[in-house]
């Protein structure tokens, strides 16, 4: 059974994730897009915060040591397994973006067309994505709480 302070620690790069995408890409990207184009200059502050989430869990979960805790350890490797997910699908988001806007400047398509490629293979993957890790991690947050980890992450991260 870990100790209090390894189920603290195993829960930090889950509610880092959490927040990342709770309280920026749903809360705060509403938000923004809510006040209008007066403040639409700020939606930029989602993915730069987003980034930093992203990057600072990909940093931990390579620095921890699995000497220092195995529970500990298999948390930060879950966080970074759903993270690299999450990259992946805003790694789409940005590719449809990018070949919407160019399509509709270079190969003169309608722009009614362009948005709707967005949002069908770029906005919509995002949206659900979001939604669907934030149930996964907040399964996995609820693991680290009561002291386990999922049975698949024992299967996959622990030694043979």
């Amino acid at each position: 059974m870990p100790t209090e302070q390894e189920i603290v620690a195993a829960k930090k790069p889950h509610d880092i994730f959490l927040s990342n995408l709770i309280m920026n890409h749903i809360l705060l990207f509403t938000g923004f897009a809510a006040f209008g184009g007066k403040y639409i200059f700020l939606l930029v502050l989602v993915p730069i915060i987003s980034l930093c989430c992203l990057a600072y869990t990909f940093y931990r979960a390579k620095k921890v040591s699995r000497e220092e805790s195995e529970f500990i350890y298999i948390h930060w490797q879950i966080a970074w397994k759903w993270s690299r997910l999450f990259l992946m699908v805003l790694g789409l988001l940005v590719s449809v973006s990018v070949f919407g806007f160019l399509a509709q400047h270079y190969w003169d398509i309608k722009p009614e067309f362009a948005y709707g490629l967005v949002g069908g293979f770029g906005m919509l993957p995002t949206l659900v994505a979001t939604l669907v890790l934030v149930i996964i991690e907040s399964d996995s947050l609820n693991h680290a709480r009561s002291g386990t980890y999922p049975k698949w992450a024992e299967r996959r991260f622990q030694p043979k």
